[in-house]
C-alpha cells in the first residue's frame, strides 16, 4: 500500500484459551525498545474476547494500545477471517509496521495479509533495527537467514507500507515494562465474513513445537554423538530437559525437526544449555548463544562452540557421558 501517514508498530496478538503466545509479547517488548525514543506507539492487535487479565498483560509488556474486533466470526481461529479482519485494519488504521509472531499462524496469516495489501514481507527474520538510512529513523532495517543460513540479510521496504515481517520466538527477550494505560480502541469490521472453513472442534495438541524453545534445560546432541546418541538422550532423561539437536542429525534422519535448534530451528534460552559433540557454527550458535549457562563436550579444543561456552569439557564425548551418567544415577537413587 502507499499512505503518507503512517505510524507506529502494530503487533499481532496471538492467544488462545486466555493464553498470549510469547512470540507476541516478545514483539511487544522490542518494538517499545525500538520506539522508545520515538513519538511512535506500540499497537496489540488481537482478534476475540479482551479480558481484564489479557489487557493487563499486554500493557505490561509495552503495549500502548489494544486494538480489538469482537466479532463472534473471528473469536476461534480462521485463517481466512482473520486475514480479512486485519487487511481491514491495516486500512483503517495505516500501520507504519505490522510484526507477527514466527509461528505456524503467523507464518499462515502474514503473506496472505501482505499480498492482499501489496506489500512486502519478510519471513522469519531473526533481529529488527531502526533504518538510519536517508534519514528514514523510523523504519525497520528487519534482518533474517539466508541461503541455509549461511549468510544474513537485511532487508528495507521504503516505498510500500505497512512493513511486514514474522519474527522467529526466542530470539528477543520477553520483559515487563509497566507501560501506565493501554488504549482499548474498538474496531467494528464492515467486512461480510464467508469462510468456507467450518471449525466442528478445536483440540490442543499434546506436544506443542515451542516446547523445546521453552524449555529451561537443554541437553543438545551433534554429529560427533552420533553414535552414541542414546547416551545423551540418557542424561537428557535424567536431567528432565528437552532434547535438542544440530542440523547434522536433522538432516541425517536421526533427529525430528522439532528438536533442532540454530537459524534453520528453534532459538532458544534456556537456564542450561549442554551441547555435546557440537563444533559451534554460527548456524546453531545463533540460536543458542543467549542461553544463561552453556556447557560445550568436544574432542577439539579449537572448536567454536567453546567461544560461546562457559565451561568447556575438552575430550571424547562417550568417555564423558558415560562418567556423567554414573554420576546422575548415583544421585537419583534413593
Amino acid at each position: 500500500m502507499r499512505y503518507d501517514d503512517g505510524k507506529d508498530c502494530f503487533i499481532y496478538i496471538q492467544h488462545e484459551h486466555g493464553v498470549i503466545e510469547n512470540g507476541s509479547l516478545e514483539l511487544i517488548t522490542k518494538a517499545k525498545e525500538l520506539l522508545s525514543d520515538t513519538e511512535e506507539n506500540v499497537v496489540a492487535v488481537l482478534l476475540g474476547t479482551l479480558d481484564q487479565n489479557t489487557h493487563d498483560t499486554l500493557a505490561d509488556y509495552g503495549a500502548d494500545a489494544i486494538i480489538v474486533c469482537e466479532h463472534p466470526d473471528v473469536s476461534a481461529y480462521d485463517c481466512l477471517n482473520h486475514a480479512a479482519v486485519l487487511t481491514e485494519i491495516i486500512e483503517t488504521h495505516h500501520p507504519k509496521s505490522f510484526l507477527f509472531p514466527g509461528t505456524v499462524r503467523g507464518r499462515e496469516l502474514a503473506p496472505r495479509i501482505s499480498a492482499r495489501v501489496h506489500t512486502g514481507l519478510t519471513a522469519d527474520a531473526t533481529r529488527i533495527e531502526l533504518d538510519n538510512h536517508e534519514g528514514q529513523t523510523h523504519s525497520l532495517a528487519i534482518t533474517r537467514p539466508a541461503f541455509g543460513g549461511n549468510l544474513f540479510a537485511t532487508i528495507i521496504t521504503p516505498d510500500h507500507v505497512p512493513q511486514m515481517a514474522t519474527i522467529r520466538p526466542g530470539v528477543f527477550e520477553m520483559k515487563k515494562v509497566n507501560t501506565p494505560y493501554a488504549k482499548r480502541i474498538d474496531h467494528t469490521t464492515d467486512v461480510e465474513l464467508k469462510s468456507p472453513i467450518e471449525i466442528e472442534a478445536i483440540i490442543p495438541k499434546e506436544n506443542d513445537n515451542a516446547s523445546i524453545a521453552d524449555a529451561k534445560l537443554i541437553v543438545s546432541a551433534g554429529r560427533g554423538v552420533k553414535d552414541c546418541l542414546d547416551m545423551v538422550q540418557h542424561v537428557a532423561k535424567t536431567l528432565n530437559a528437552e532434547l535438542g539437536a544440530s542440523r547434522a542429525l536433522v538432516d541425517d534422519g536421526v533427529v525430528a525437526k522439532l528438536s533442532q535448534v540454530g537459524q534453520t530451528g528453534s532459538t532458544v534460552r534456556p537456564l542450561l544449555y549442554m551441547a555435546c559433540g557440537i563444533s559451534g557454527a554460527l548456524q546453531h550458535t545463533a540460536g543458542m548463544d543467549k542461553s544463561e549457562t552453556i556447557i560445550a563436550i568436544n574432542n577439539d579444543p579449537a572448536a567454536p562452540i567453546f567461544d560461546v561456552a562457559d565451561l568447556g569439557i575438552i575430550g571424547d564425548a562417550k568417555e564423558i557421558l558415560t562418567h556423567l551418567m554414573r554420576r546422575l544415577d548415583v544421585s537419583n537413587t534413593p
